[in-house]
């Protein structure tokens, strides 16, 4: 049982991507397989989450290989949440996909590539190896650079360019702190460098490997000041894979950040969790105010995912720097809180911004309008990530903000949290910015024929409006249901302070 819902997430995106393969010229059949699979992952997803709820941290070795040997595939509650998500972001994009995917890049294996994508995402939370979890970053690089360059529009072209540029520094960087690690205990499984580490009587060299991992990923996940490639490259594909990326690419390195430093790196906490938090507040800051900056929806947003990553971050740091495991867990699940509720606010307010264009003929804030007095709908739709995303009681984002605030203050961490504060005060003013300009003032003349609006007819608009529906209805369901939420983070959070539990649930034996 353990072992088959370990590989469902995996199996169920290579098998419908390979499927979609073959049937290369039946786009109809693509569609159904692609809305079939996401559907099966998100199933697979809680169907492991439960699991996990109810028996403890699972594992499986792949090829029946001895532990430390071989490839080694771990479900604890967080990497669990992490693929229902995956789920939930995938599902909702297919199905946006469906009335937004022009029929260029459905022939040239738009479907097959989100799959690919989404194997890549899932293989990245389930693996317990620091050597496949590059491999799972490379299937992801491979897969997203396909989706961004789709379509062959020149900002495509460049955005591509400088996305793939930096992420194969990111991987080469990865790559080498991997060899060192290995040189130094002679294992990359991730339970066994936790424990091999642990009697390892050179602290300042293994803390030096911990910023070569801290550059990799802080590369993947957009973190001060290595974000620079993310604003330059998310704004140029179509909106459903604009909301893929934004959704899942940086979560998955600020989930290996939480994993490799709460579980290996955690002998030099003074040090390294108070880099991260000191990088999070101005992941924070310069993100927001790059959001203010800018006058083009899908780029505002584009910059408030770097501003937001710096509080997914801020509460590792502070689970480092806590003087209690309560403390910690509280810092943690703060954390865990808010990329769940980023993950499905951010990936809605993308596809609204593309559902903006369509109706009004481009991206640019100064050229749209109208959009409350002609889809009074889309805009109460718009309104809600909006305002959870500024941190909006009763809405997701107020909780798991209220969260990280109540450990900062709890560790003393007084200039963060003004920092967090701060920024979500100016988050505000920025989602404020796109409601007066896209939604409440008239809609201009367009400026050039190619920008006119377009009116939706009823089959893509129930395509485009059901997705955005479901996940304003999840933000609130989130918020109204913030103790269950919140119960299931601080269980997950309390996984990763007590690593000694991971560590037995895949080498066994005493820790």
């Amino acid at each position: 049982m353990t072992h088959v819902l370990l590989v469902l997430p995996l199996l169920i995106p290579l098998t419908t991507a390979a499927v979609s393969l073959l049937a290369w010229r039946g786009i109809a059949l693509q569609r159904v397989l692609a809305v079939a699979g996401a559907a099966a992952l998100l199933c697979a997803g809680v169907a492991l989450l439960a699991y996990v709820w109810k028996n403890g941290i699972c594992t499986t070795q792949a090829g029946a290989w001895p532990v430390p040997f071989g490839i080694t595939l771990v479900a604890d509650l967080f990497s669990a949440l992490m693929v229902v998500l995956a789920g939930v972001v995938g599902l909702a994009v297919v199905v946006f996909s469906l009335g937004s995917i022009d029929r260029g890049r459905d022939a040239f294996g738009y479907y097959p590539l989100v799959h690919s994508l989404l194997l890549g995402v899932c293989g990245a939370f389930l693996t317990g190896d620091l050597f496949n979890l590059y491999v799972w970053f490379e299937v992801m690089l491979m897969s997203s650079f396909v989706l961004l360059a789709l379509g062959g529009e020149r900002p495509q072209l460049h955005g591509g360019i400088k996305y793939v540029t930096l992420n194969l520094v990111s991987s080469a960087v990865f790559l080498a702190a991997v060899a060192m690690l290995y040189g130094l205990t002679g294992t990359l499984n991730m339970a066994d460098l936790a424990r091999k580490l642990a009697g390892i009587q050179q602290p300042a060299l293994v803390s030096a490997v911990g910023m070569l991992f801290l550059i990799a990923f802080g590369i993947k996940a957009a973190v001060f000041p290595l974000f620079f490639w993310l604003p330059a490259s998310y704004h140029t594909p179509p909106g459903a894979v604009s909301a893929l990326f934004a959704g899942l690419l940086t979560k998955v390195g600020v989930y290996a950040l939480i994993r490799v430093f709460t579980l290996i790196f955690v002998g030099e906490m003074s040090f390294t969790h108070l880099l991260i938090l000191v990088l999070s507040g101005l992941t924070m800051v310069t993100g927001v105010l790059g959001a203010m900056a800018q006058q083009e929806f899908r780029r505002v947003l584009s910059f408030h995912i770097i501003s937001q990553i710096g509080y997914m971050t801020m509460g590792l740091g502070l689970a480092g720097l806590a003087e209690s495991p309560a403390m910690a867990s509280l810092a943690l699940a703060g954390s865990i809180f808010y990329i769940a509720h980023h993950i499905i606010v951010k990936t809605n307010l993308f596809l609204v911004s593309s559902v903006a264009r369509r109706l009004c003929g481009t991206f640019e804030l100064k050229q749209q309008g109208g959009l409350y007095q002609a889809y009074p709908f889309l805009a109460v739709l718009f309104l809600v990530p909006a305002m959870s995303l500024a941190g909006l009681p009763p809405l997701s984002g107020f909780f798991a903000k209220l969260s990280l605030v109540q450990a900062g203050l709890g560790a003393g961490q007084y200039a963060i949290v003004a920092t967090a504060l701060l920024v979500s005060l100016l988050t505000m003013f920025s989602m404020t910015k796109i409601w007066a300009e896209a939604f409440w003032k008239a809609l201009p003349e367009p400026s050039a024929p190619e920008a006119s609006p377009q009116r939706l007819s009823t089959k893509p608009w129930l395509t485009l409006v059901l997705p955005i529906g479901a996940l304003a209805t999840l933000t609130i369901a989130i918020g109204l249901g913030a103790e269950a939420v919140f119960t299931l983070a601080m269980r997950a959070a309390q996984q990763l302070i007590h690593r000694e539990e991971y560590i037995q649930a895949v080498l066994g034996g005493p820790t």
